[in-house]
């Protein structure tokens, strides 16, 4: 379970995000919808331990988050954590399988790769080099690249924003059907989308907004 209690974030720009108390079971799907800039991106990314908090706690599974070093919450995340970020964060002159078995420099076992690969259709695809894909095929490498290391929770950041919506909705279905079991967080603005996940969270209504500091 992942719990985030009392937790508020300020920005360089002296204005802050206070968040009301939220949870995450194990093995559900959530999606955080909402405007540009209530807020959600930035709660993905003090999850991932990315970014931290003012203020605040974020347990995940019985462990607060936010006291640990930068180093601990990186390890964290690279062990346990699959994120899928919105620029896809992928090398566009390496082939789609070097792309994932990158990860082997930190210790991910990757031999599942293929598997996961057929599964989001684009296993064809394996050898091509990722400037020579579409958008959607893009995305589901990083979807791949992110499952592949078989993390706890998967998190993805408007992982359809560059997407048309009919892509982007195979996209979305591909992440669900395949995050099965695991704890997915995504975040969006396309409420169309809500009906692949288990709960819909309105992160404007979540938030105080933003206030000066």
């Amino acid at each position: 379970m992942i719990c985030v209690t009392g937790v508020s974030k300020h920005f360089r720009n002296e204005t802050a995000i206070d968040y009301k108390d939220i949870a995450f079971d194990d093995g559900k799907t959530y999606m955080l919808l909402g405007a540009s800039g209530c807020g959600k991106s930035t709660l993905l990314n003090m999850i991932a331990g990315i970014l931290s908090p003012e203020s605040g706690v974020i347990e995940i599974n019985g462990e607060n988050m936010t006291t640990k070093s930068q180093k601990q919450k990186d390890k964290f995340r690279i062990e346990k954590i699959g994120y899928i970020f919105q620029d896809f964060k992928l090398i566009p002159e390496m082939t789609v399988m070097d792309n994932i078995n990158i990860l082997r420099l930190e210790g991910v076992d990757t031999s599942s790769a293929d598997e996961i690969l057929e599964r989001l259709n684009i296993l064809d695809k394996k050898n091509k080099k990722v400037k020579h894909l579409s958008g959607g095929e893009r995305q589901r490498v990083a979807i791949a690249r992110a499952i592949v290391k078989k993390p706890e929770i998967i998190l993805a950041d408007e992982p359809t924003g560059n997407l048309n919506f009919a892509i982007g909705e195979e996209v979305i279905k591909a992440l669900v059907e395949i995050s099965k079991g695991k704890t997915l967080i995504a975040v969006t603005h396309d409420e169309r989308l809500s009906k692949y996940f288990d709960y819909v969270i309105d992160m404007n209504e979540m938030t105080g907004g933003r206030r000066d500091v």
